[in-house]
């Protein structure tokens, strides 16, 4: 009898791991390049509601800097810009997007970060920000310890959610979507908001009455398109494809269409990444 266990326990065992192994196998065989040639389409997470990055105009279509990188690696994978099923996301949803294997490739103002590198694979940046606080003029944030014992309203999942979280005396307002964030902001329900100088820059650019008095808090860091973890064949492509972009200066173009009319006075240099290289 004893035997009799061992010998389940070994099969049980064998079987485990070839079950494993072939879930493994699946999920490659499902987000390969030749699985999205097949179905004839990318999948890519992108922001609704974060201009000039990622958001829905006026007539239901996507736009922005990511959808426009978004549209050209459709174009150099499937030979059409449009052959893209858009997932919209929050700041908190992007990771499980892809641990999920519904999107192919996460296009969302993702800033690099080890935390988030554990879960998934990051490919060459194609932008770069730092932390800034916007808020109202009557009431102005110029330094970090001007929110010390106030409220400061953070985007759930960001890099500015957590890097305050490690600051004792500032009273964290969190919300999952952003332009739930921006709408607590403007109804005074924190001193301040705290989200990537970019973003903050160009809100604060498009609403009178608030400045950014607070840009470069923490390190300049990479925001670059992510793909589920494991996946390197996708990882290399995106990585290869930035670089042959790079050539043509593609990311000054996407600046000019899409970055240029929020920040006309910032060099492209200072915020965008050409041909992955930070």
């Amino acid at each position: 009898m004893r035997n009799l266990f061992k010998f389940v326990a070994i099969v049980a065992a064998v079987f485990g791991f070839a079950g494993a192994s072939t879930f493994v196998n699946a999920a490659d065989a499902q987000d390969s390049i030749a699985a999205i040639k097949a179905r004839g389409h990318l999948k890519i997470a992108v922001f609704s509601d974060k201009p000039p990055f990622g958001f829905v105009d006026k007539d239901g279509k996507n736009q922005g800097y990511d959808v426009y990188f978004a549209r050209r690696f459709a174009k150099e994978l499937l030979g059409d810009e449009s052959k893209i099923e858009f997932t919209l996301t929050e700041p908190a949803n992007r990771v499980d997007l892809l641990e999920s294997g519904r999107v192919d490739i996460v296009l969302a103002n993702f800033t690099v970060t080890p935390e988030r590198s554990k879960r998934v694979d990051f490919a060459k940046p194609y932008f770069k920000t730092a932390i800034g606080v916007v808020s109202n003029d009557q009431t102005p944030i110029n330094k970090v310890e001007d929110l010390q014992g106030k409220k400061l309203i953070v985007i759930r999942g960001t890099t500015a959610d957590v890097y305050f979280s490690k600051i004792k005396g500032i009273d964290l307002v969190k919300y999952d979507q952003i332009s739930d964030a921006f709408q607590a902001l403007r109804d005074g329900r924190g001193v301040g908001l705290a989200q990537d100088t970019t973003l903050v820059l160009a809100w604060a650019n498009e609403n009178k009455g608030f400045s950014v008095g607070v840009g470069d808090i923490g390190d300049v860091e990479p925001i670059a398109p992510a793909v589920r973890k494991g996946n390197t064949e996708l990882r290399d492509w995106i990585n290869d494809t930035l670089a042959k972009l790079g050539k043509e200066n593609f990311a000054h173009k996407a600046f000019d269409a899409t970055l240029k009319p929020y920040y006309g006075n910032i060099k492209p240099e200072d915020i965008i990444v050409e041909g992955g290289v930070f």
